[in-house]
């Protein structure tokens, strides 16, 4: 008393009050709500809409009601909710895209497979499906408990008597609170042979019940990949089971390819689907589809028609729709249900096994009620087969009673009947006396005496109950059963390997510098001589301008470094491949490049070995050297590269090996050399070290690793370059000044480009206004290091030049050989006008 205060309120902590009123709440939302029983496999609400449509007589040989009649009935009597939510699990119950075996026989609009909304309750009608009556049967034979009703005006089951496995064969959904499940369907047949299989040996394995049972069977058929995420489902109660559409290509009267899906993944909006199919196509991000087309109908309730462009992969397309759509989804297992009314997760055995107890348990019930029933019944023709046998007195006793009481007794008293047996006797009509009638009497008694030694040999031996109950699941599975519409492949996914399906080829990849990227088969340019104007390559707006240019294999990895210094990379065939005359994709939209970021450095990387080191240089001439593996789950999201300081940016990234020789080329022409091995390996958030001392008004344009068979390309921004020996510079320190590598001037501009070629190689040069230009390095001189160099590509201003790429050889034709020596023959002694002499060049080492 003394923790009562004056006005009478005993005080709680509040963390003592909120834990309690939460679990109060969140384990009636759990047993009342959410979470299905194991036994019957139903949530609250579908339970009694089942029992009250039984009840209302809405059996599937009768007429229809309209739902809002039903749902009126289950919120008056049983179910204290919304109307919405009893409707919604009404509608549910009737649809054969969302149920294996629907229980609900629906009239009118009860939505789609699209999404679209059912009618309103009070257009609709509704009636229970034959199926239904054996989740019902017997109820009214007390087979299972009842409990009263919220007002305790009506009592309701706590259970159905659930003759067929429902929770196996239509699954769940539901989230609680805290929990959810989410159980998938399956094949009545399977399930019920699984079930009998359990019953002969309950010691089964679950490998052995999988003999039975192959998997989930999906109302929208399609097909599962694998058994092992399966088989980790069923002894575990959860897993991630993929789910992929089925498919057909066919061919168009003109030759044009169709991928036309005709059933997809359970649960999946077919609308959405084939919007979201439509938006990739016009994004751009899956190539190869002209157009998309929903042809689904009463013909075929799934069609959706995907046209190919000419040329197009079908395998290709159909892999990348499987990566970037619904077409291809995970179904998520979690048994979760109530057992004894607690939530259990539950494997595929235990599952069977509570099933198995509750179907033993009703039918064990039923045949005592049975039993009974014929007993009181046996009891009854009993009384009436001694009276037959003794009819002349049995009269004269009624005759000479004075009321129908004292005659009752007196019966009772002389032949020893019970009461039950004498008003039987009374209640006799006389048409009973015929040999007929009385023969029938006789008959049926002893059909009685069979059913009550039956009914107590089923419950003195459970192999009899078991079979009995085998039995009536063989009626079930002949009354019910069909073949399954999902297939199930043996072998596991195998993620379809792209590359193996994509043409091995080089391409351009070219960024703008509003973030427009595409790539552009090599082959589409044709080789120039040296000098010449390019061809258009990309139609920009006015306000934009070409930045990048990369050449790579469409197998390769193409990694993009941003100017706040993060990583991310993706396959060169997932950039979607464009015509020169388009400015091509946002790359926002296959990287997750923030609106800040823009693309500082584009790399090539086949694989992310250990041994392979990613070069980094920025504009103020810092160096970075990091083992590429650090960067391997950079991918499309990004991954700090490099910790930039402020006013800095990243210029150029290179891939080397342990002992390469290093050379950092800066737009003034200044080419410093050092081995690598002054660059210790450094972690990714670092920033490195300075590698080149610039002077205020210069700044790093590219770092390069220098082979002996190659020398180094330099290209100035007014298109002309030369290709100069590595041996030509001077190895020095790092952090040192350097030397002149190019002499460049008001006609050269500065250096736009440096990288390492060799003779026999072609190189592709990109200017800002798209114009593109291929050229064989042979064409290229090779000069000395002060000298300007000759004309590449012949740029009218105010264009300029803004990237080079090399080429990896391809074939060439006679008539291009004949072309090329032609064009050097009559540019030979213009090479020799543009160098310096070797007295000039000694003058100019600029070594710290």
């Amino acid at each position: 008393m003394s923790d009562i205060i004056n006005n009478g309120i005993i005080p709680v902590a509040l963390e003592d009050e909120m834990k309690n009123s939460y679990l109060t709440y969140a384990m009636s939302v759990i047993v009342s709500r959410a979470l299905p029983d194991v036994r019957d496999g139903l949530k609250p609400v579908h339970r009694r809409i089942l029992y009250s449509m039984n009840n209302m007589g809405l059996h599937y040989s009768k007429e229809t009601r309209k739902c809002a009649r039903i749902v009126g009935d289950v919120l008056g009597k049983y179910h204290p909710h919304g109307d919405a939510s009893v409707y919604d699990a009404l509608v549910r119950l009737a649809q054969d895209f969302s149920m294996r075996y629907p229980v609900v026989w629906g009239q009118g609009n009860f939505g789609s497979i699209d999404g679209d909304p059912p009618a309103a309750m009070r257009y609709t009608e509704a009636k229970l499906q034959k199926i239904a009556d054996e989740m019902l049967k017997d109820i009214k034979k007390d087979t299972v408990n009842f409990v009263p009703n919220y007002d305790e005006s009506e009592v309701e089951p706590t259970v159905l008597p659930a003759g067929i496995p429902y929770l196996l064969v239509n699954g769940s959904s539901g989230i609680a609170v805290g929990m959810a499940t989410n159980m998938p369907p399956h094949n009545l047949n399977e399930v019920l042979d699984g079930v009998c299989a359990y019953i002969d040996n309950p010691d089964i394995s679950i490998d052995e019940l999988m003999e039975y049972i192959k998997g989930p069977d999906f109302p929208t058929g399609a097909t599962i990949f694998g058994t092992n995420e399966i088989k980790k489902a069923y002894k575990t109660g959860k897993g991630s089971i993929t789910i992929r559409s089925k498919c057909e290509i066919e061919t168009t009267k003109n030759g044009r390819d169709l991928i036309v899906f005709k059933e997809i993944p359970y649960a999946v909006n077919k609308q959405n689907l084939v919007k979201k199919i439509d938006e990739l196509r016009l994004e751009g991000v899956i190539d190869g589809i002209s157009s998309v087309d929903d042809e689904s109908g009463r013909k075929e309730k799934v069609r959706i028609v995907i046209h190919l462009k000419s040329g197009a992969v079908p395998k290709v397309v159909l892999n990348q729709l499987y990566t970037h759509t619904q077409l291809q989804t995970n179904f998520n297992v979690n048994n979760l249900a109530l057992v004894n009314g607690k939530p259990q997760l539950l494997n595929l055995k235990e599952l069977i096994s509570h099933y198995v107890a509750h179907r033993k348990e009703v039918v064990t019930r039923r045949v005592t009620f049975d039993l009974k029933e014929a007993e009181a019944k046996a009891h009854i023709l009993e009384g009436l087969k001694i009276a037959l046998e003794n009819i002349d007195e049995v009269i004269a006793i009624i005759k000479a009673s004075p009321n129908t009481p004292e005659a009752k007794i007196r019966l009772m008293d002389r032949f020893e009947f019970s009461e039950l047996q004498a008003q039987a006797i009374l209640d006799m009509r006389l048409q009973k006396l015929t040999s007929l009638e009385t023969q029938k009497i006789l008959d049926e008694l002893a059909e009685l005496y069979k059913l009550i030694v039956y009914y107590k040999e089923l419950l003195a031996d459970e192999g009899k109950l078991y079979a009995l109950i085998k039995e009536e699941f063989q009626t079930v599975k002949e009354s019910f059963g069909n073949p399954r519409t999902t297939e199930i492949t043996i072998g596991e996914l195998e993620n379809i390997d792209v590359e193996d399906l994509i043409t091995k080829e080089n391409v351009a990849v070219m960024i703008s510098n509003k973030g427009f990227i595409k790539r552009i088969p090599v082959s589409a340019y044709k080789n120039q001589a040296r000098g010449g104007k390019g061809s258009l390559t990309s139609r920009l707006s006015s306000d934009d301008f070409m930045e990048h240019l990369f050449i790579a294999s469409t197998h390769e990895n193409l990694m993009f470094i941003s100017s706040e210094g993060k990583a991310y990379y993706l396959k060169v065939h997932e950039i979607p491949e464009a015509s020169r005359t388009t400015k091509g994709v946002q790359i926002k939209a296959l990287i997750n490049i923030s609106p800040n970021e823009d693309i500082s450095a584009i790399v090539s990387v086949k694989d992310f070995n250990e041994d392979k080191f990613l070069l980094m240089g920025t504009r103020k001439g810092i160096i970075k050297r990091m083992p590429i593996n650090l960067i391997v789950n950079a991918k499309k999201r990004g991954i700090t590269a490099i910790n930039l300081e402020s006013g800095d940016r990243l210029m150029s990234a290179e891939l080397t090996n342990e002992n390469d020789e290093l050379f950092m080329v800066s737009r003034k022409g200044i080419v410093l050399r050092f081995n690598q091995t002054l660059l210790r390996p450094l972690g990714r958030a670092s920033r490195g070290v300075k590698g080149i001392n610039l002077s205020n008004d210069d700044e790093l344009i590219a770092v390069l690793t220098g082979q002996e068979e190659n020398q180094m390309l330099l290209l100035s921004e007014f298109g002309y370059g030369k290709r100069m020996k590595f041996d030509e510079i001077t190895p020095h320190g790092r952090g040192t000044k350097g030397q002149i590598g190019y002499k460049v001037g008001a006609k050269t501009g500065e250096i736009i480009g440096a990288i390492s070629v060799n003779e026999e190689e072609e190189v592709l040069c990109i200017t800002s206004q798209g114009i593109a230009i291929k050229t064989k390095c042979k064409t290229i001189p090779v000069l000395g290091r002060a000298a300007m160099g000759v004309k590449i590509i012949n740029i009218e201003k105010p264009d300029f030049l803004v990237g080079v790429a090399p080429v990896v050889k391809e074939e060439e034709s006679k008539e291009d050989i004949e072309n090329e020596l032609a064009f050097i023959k009559t540019q030979g002694d213009s090479n020799q006008e543009s160098e310096l002499t070797q007295n000039e060049i000694e003058d100019d080492n600029l070594e710290e």
